[in-house]
Parts: structure tokens; C-alpha cells; sequence
């Protein structure tokens, strides 16, 4: 009998381990549960009979919980990179605007008198002492 429950023994684990190895190799949802249903076992006999591979399995979940937060931290640091360039992009073209809105209103400006000039309604100042100066005897 006691070879019996041996060999059992021996099945029952080979069986755990064939079920951690497949749920890794289908990228499949690795937890103490997950591993006793498809080893057709109950979770309490992976806590309460063998738990060195309870603790295997709280290893590995734990280390794929660590990869993957490592893999979210790294893209959260991309990201905050790339947010603060596209904020310094961003802070150095509103600048260039308002220097371009600048000049474009004093060019606007300039072309209004130009054409006020052009017109006759607007008289340049020193046009009109250069005339005066012109037309007096001094």
C-alpha cells in the first residue's frame, strides 16, 4: 500500500508540474487555482500537501507580476519623457507665435500707412517738412 500512495504521490506531483509548465508555455494566467484545475487536484492540497511547489507557484506569479510592472514602469518613464519634450515643443512654438504675431501686427500697421500715403489721406511728417523747407527762403 505504501508504494501505492507513493506512487501517487509521485503522479500527483508530476502532474502539478506538467500543469505549471503548460500554463507558462500558454502565457496562460499562472496561480495556485489555475495550476490545481488543469492537474485535476484541489487548491488546498497544493497548500496543505505540497507546498514547496505552492511556493514555486507563488514564485513564478511573482515574478511575472514583477516583469510586468518593470515593463509598465519603463513605459510610464518613456512617457513622461516624451510628455515633457512634446511640452517643451510646445512652449518654445507658442513663443515663436506671439514673435511672429508681433511682427505681423507691425507690418499690418505699416501697410496701412503705406496705403494711406499711397491714397493721399495720409500725409508723412517729413514729407511735409521737407516741403515746407523747400518752399520758404531761409
Amino acid at each position: 500500500m505504501s508504494d501505492r500512495k507513493a506512487h501517487n504521490r509521485k503522479q500527483t506531483i508530476d502532474g502539478i508540474q506538467q500543469a505549471i509548465e503548460q500554463l507558462q508555455a500558454s502565457q496562460g494566467k499562472l496561480s495556485i487555482s489555475a495550476v490545481a484545475n488543469m492537474a485535476g487536484v484541489t487548491p488546498a492540497l497544493i497548500h496543505n500537501t505540497y507546498p514547496d511547489l505552492a511556493e514555486k507557484i507563488r514564485g513564478l506569479v511573482g515574478k511575472a507580476t514583477r516583469t510586468q510592472r518593470d515593463a509598465k514602469h519603463g513605459e510610464l518613464v518613456r512617457e513622461r519623457e516624451s510628455n515633457r519634450t512634446l511640452r517643451q515643443e510646445l512652449a518654445e512654438t507658442k513663443a515663436a507665435l506671439a514673435k511672429l504675431a508681433s511682427v505681423n501686427q507691425v507690418l499690418l500697421n505699416e501697410v496701412a500707412v503705406l496705403n494711406g500715403i499711397a491714397t493721399g489721406k495720409v500725409v508723412s511728417i517729413l514729407r511735409a517738412r521737407e516741403a515746407c523747407s523747400e518752399s520758404s527762403p531761409t
